[in-house]
């Protein structure tokens, strides 16, 4: 909480410019405007700009492995709220997101969530959930990138990962397309920690899964694969700091 207080008082004199825009982009009309790179142009711009005045150095690993082409979901590690925006930084495409309905009206997420036309899952009904996983299934066919956090919900206990649910790669199975594991390290410091020193998150772009790899496998068999690469990933790059 200490360093989103910090990021507000160091962003103040910007704030009311990005909200002017942030509400503009999410009117309806906004949406035949405004085409998907502006509207996530936007979105890297201010957390580019909050990360800085957050004192948060964000490093990125493996960009070259993102596919060429549109049309993939990438599967990350879930630390906390600050890791959106490690991905908004560094992704440089648009991408949309399947979010918890939980997270429906909360403010400023909600504007965020109707900027990148992110998917509502109740995880409490099946039904709307296999519906959202086939809307996100034919949307990534047609070019659109998606983010799934895997475990369903944030770990808390660090670089630490909880069990990837076999669930959350179904709409990658439907649409055949590549599947991109990330590894979020020391996100959590951000927003965890009663703490506004400086620090470093960083974001690991994996291989790639392409669908002949994966083909035939069970969703738990992939989500084992993902998690194992991610693991590994984080070992290698993790400098926690105490």
């Amino acid at each position: 909480m200490e360093r989103i207080i910090l990021m507000v008082i160091r962003s103040l004199f910007k704030i009311p410019g990005w909200f002017r825009r942030l509400f503009r982009y999410c009117k309806d009309t906004g949406f035949e405007t405004y085409g998907d790179d502006v509207r996530y142009e936007l979105l890297q711009e201010v957390t580019s700009n909050v990360n800085r005045a957050g004192r948060v150095r964000v490093e990125c690993y493996g960009k070259e492995n993102l596919p060429k082409e549109n049309g993939y979901i990438l599967f990350p590690n879930h630390q906390g709220l600050f890791d959106s925006l490690l991905f908004f930084e560094t992704h440089g495409r648009p991408f949309s997101l399947v979010m918890k309905k939980e997270t429906e009206n909360w403010p400023l997420v909600k504007q965020i969530r109707i900027l990148l036309q992110a998917k509502l899952m109740d995880r409490e009904d099946l039904r709307q959930s296999m519906k959202v996983i086939r809307q996100v299934s034919e949307e990534v066919k047609q070019g659109r990138n998606y983010l799934i956090f895997a475990e369903g919900t944030r770990s808390r206990n660090g670089n630490e990962l909880l069990p990837f649910k076999g669930g959350a790669f179904k709409s990658a199975v439907y649409a055949k397309c590549p599947i991109v594991p990330a590894a979020v390290i020391n996100s959590f410091m951000a927003f965890d920690r009663h703490s506004i020193k400086k620090m470093t998150a960083k974001v690991c772009y994996l291989k790639p899964l392409y669908y002949e790899e994966y083909k035939g496998m069970k969703t738990r068999e992939i989500a084992q694969i993902v998690s194992d690469r991610i693991q590994q990933a984080i070992r290698e790059h993790s400098d926690e700091q105490s």
